[in-house]
């Protein structure tokens, strides 16, 4: 008897073969199902993160704005028309009160949140931040009054209401 059609006599490093396409497919299925289940969650958390991101700089052109009101007892004059005024490096905010002009990450680079004065001259005046971009609406259920928008929408910020879905 020759040694190939007896395997003890093989040395042990020729009998040892690896694994078997059945466990290979064992361990691709389960990465997949756990890739499956994981990649929703990490996007979710992308849009979450994206969503308070865009409050968090509506927060600082709100305080800019404020911050504005107190030094000069107006707001910005270049918003007293009520057209959304960009918030880029041209604006008086973005000058004296904030460090760079605030970038959505949903809307991306090139687009700028804008701002309106209402009722500038009667001493009642109140402002409204819009929000550039669109964000989904699973993320939007605590703006919206606990439920989920019908589609994605952007946020906006008034200083006598607070935040809204727009």
């Amino acid at each position: 008897m020759d040694a190939l059609s007896n395997p003890e006599r093989l040395p042990s490093l020729q009998r040892e073969r690896g694994f078997t396409l059945i466990e290979m497919m064992v361990v691709v299925a389960i990465i997949a199902i756990l890739v499956t289940l994981l990649v929703p969650n990490f996007m979710r958390a992308r849009a979450q993160a994206q969503t308070a991101a865009c409050e968090a700089n509506m927060k600082e052109i709100a305080t800019g704005l404020e911050m504005y009101y107190a030094d000069n007892l107006s707001y910005p004059s270049s918003a007293s028309a009520g057209a959304g005024n960009p918030v880029d490096a041209a604006d008086p905010l973005v000058k004296y009160y904030l460090k760079q002009a605030p970038v959505d990450p949903a809307a991306g680079p090139g687009k700028y949140y804008t701002y309106s004065i209402a009722g500038s001259g009667t001493g009642d005046a109140s402002y409204t931040v819009v929000c550039p971009g669109l964000h989904a609406a699973l993320t939007l259920q605590t703006l919206n009054g606990g439920s989920a928008p019908t589609s994605d929408s952007a946020i906006q910020y008034d200083s006598n209401t607070g935040f809204s879905v727009h």
